[in-house]
């Protein structure tokens, strides 16, 4: 599992684990664009369902150019984890650089009705160009 989620946070009982991948073909260098897809595990290794309320990335270029994203749920679902689930989505960004990081939490509740920010492990994006 390490080689395939490179990068890993754990927060109480929930994991999120991320893989990144640069994507050429959907990057044009010549015209300033890169892009890369990131891969999200997130698991439950609790003994009560979690939903993921919303979402808070942080995104840097290698110019230090900070962008924030926050937002309901992710790639459209408010998905709810159960005791010993995972929930797996894929999603992108594209950059105006070449490299660049992000990072972020998730906003998730309980079944007892109490939230907790997990976080989401930094990671780099980094281009083949």
């Amino acid at each position: 599992m390490a080689m395939l989620f490179p990068h890993v946070a754990r927060t109480g009982s929930m994991v999120v684990r991320v893989a990144v991948s640069f994507l050429a073909e959907q990057s044009a260098p010549a015209n300033g664009r890169w892009f890369w897809s990131y891969h999200v595990r997130i698991e439950n290794d609790g003994d009560q369902p979690m939903q993921l309320l919303s979402r808070h990335w942080i995104i840097r270029d290698s110019r230090g150019t900070v962008s924030e994203v926050r937002g309901e749920g992710v790639v459209g679902e408010m998905p709810l984890i159960m005791p010993g689930a995972s929930f797996d989505y894929v999603s992108g960004c594209p950059l105006a650089t070449p490299t660049g990081a992000m990072e972020g939490s998730y906003r998730m509740v309980g079944e007892d009705g109490r939230t907790v920010e997990i976080t989401i492990p930094p990671f780099q994006l980094l281009s083949s160009v």
